[in-house]
């Protein structure tokens, strides 16, 4: 998996994500959500438009990346899912828990 980092005013960040999310790779995901959502007020954007895979371990790390930037005051948003993540949100009951836009822009608006 393929990870890269956008910043983008005010305190946003856009992670982007290329290839599999899986128990090999949700490491280095957590690492990186881990450190954004440590600012205050943190507001990130999950970019999942590249995404062909993604497994238990990956969902884990994004319900907990969410729970832990609304505890901080903030939020992290998934923009761009396949009908696949859709169907596997929709399935787990999370969509009401992870909030999913369309596209980036959708998700980085108020």
């Amino acid at each position: 998996m393929q990870v890269s980092v956008a910043h983008h005013p005010p305190n946003t960040a856009v992670l982007v994500l290329r290839g599999s999310l899986d128990i090999d790779t949700a490491p280095a995901l957590k690492a990186n959500l881990n450190r954004l959502v440590e600012r205050p007020s943190p507001r990130v954007v999950v970019d999942v438009s590249g995404l062909d895979f993604c497994d238990s371990m990956g969902v884990g790390v994004l319900v907990t990346a969410s729970g832990r930037a609304t505890e901080r005051g903030g939020w992290v948003r998934l923009a761009s899912p396949s009908g696949f993540l859709r169907r596997l949100f929709d399935t787990l009951g999370l969509t009401d828990y992870l909030a999913l836009f369309p596209d980036v822009a959708a998700a980085l608006k108020e």
